[in-house]
């Protein structure tokens, strides 16, 4: 992986779709990458999801910079960062809502000490409060009664990266009162045009 320079480094979040052969609807999944741009993602996009084949996609993409007060920015192995707890979490809820065959999702990324927080911090979420299993009469479960979340579903960010990425760069979270808020990109995008 060919180095960059600090400032130019980004961590991305993006929504590939595809219509995989032998499905009947598009499916989904989240990406996460560290690159200088969007582009540059693109072959490891196609490597994290090869049997998308040319159907692969993007529906949605965010740089992250800025999540529950931190500023999010990406800097080199070798720098060293102020010790902290802290972590960026990715959280996929999924949830149920009477009259429709269908799981509904939430997804959001949030700054906590450890997993048990992250879930903490999802169970506050409407969604969670709104389409949780408990809530539906009937409903079986593969969710973790516990949480009310599936376990596999929340992850740490560091997790989620290439070992490439991770190998030279890492994730600095510096509170902060004021930040942006990160644009969300939707629509139908193909990596060729990107």
């Amino acid at each position: 992986m060919q180095q960059a320079s600090d400032n130019s480094l980004k961590l991305f979040m993006v929504l590939l779709g595809s219509r995989a052969r032998g499905r009947n609807v598009e499916q989904h999944d989240y990406f996460f990458g560290i690159a200088a741009s969007l582009r540059d993602l693109v072959p490891r996009m196609k490597a994290f999801w090869p049997e998308a084949g040319n159907s692969l996609h993007i529906d949605g993409w965010r740089e992250v910079t800025s999540v529950d007060g931190y500023d999010v920015t990406i800097i080199p192995r070798t720098e060293t960062l102020m010790p902290s707890t802290r972590k960026l979490f990715f959280i996929n809820l999924g949830g149920y809502q009477s009259g429709k065959l269908e799981e509904q999702h939430y997804t959001l990324l949030t700054v906590q000490d450890d997993r048990t927080s992250a879930m903490k911090a999802a169970k506050r979420t409407d969604f969670f409060k709104t389409n949780a299993i408990a809530s539906i009469k009937g409903a079986n479960t593969h969710i973790d009664e516990k949480y009310g979340i599936d376990v596999d579903e929340v992850h740490r960010i560091d997790d989620l990266l290439a070992p490439e990425e991770t190998a030279h760069y890492q994730i600095r979270l510096t509170p902060a009162d004021n930040s942006a808020i990160d644009e969300i990109h939707l629509g139908y995008f193909q990596l060729n045009k990107i």
